[in-house]
């Protein structure tokens, strides 16, 4: 089996793991995304297109976050994606 190469110069790792942690990050973010849609399947809230969208391209965590808590209670698409709520 061959194995994966290994950088070795401290500015290549560096660079690698950084991308690594970058990756990470966008994984759990859209996870996040797809956590407050799964909410709102659950609780049998519609969701339009637009809305979908606008979940899916959020890239903030602490406002999925605050989405996914409104979505686990909220009776209407509104109650949870309202920015003056």
């Amino acid at each position: 089996m061959k194995q994966a190469y290994e950088y070795q110069s401290a500015f290549a790792k560096k660079c690698v793991a950084q991308k690594r942690a970058e990756g990470l990050d966008e994984g759990r973010v859209e996870e996040a995304a797809r956590a407050v849609l799964t909410a709102f399947r659950v609780r049998g809230i519609p969701v339009p297109d637009a809305d979908r969208q606008r979940v899916l391209s959020q890239r903030d965590a602490q406002q999925l976050e605050r989405w996914l808590e409104r979505a686990i209670v909220a009776t209407s698409l509104a109650e949870v994606l309202d920015e003056a709520s």
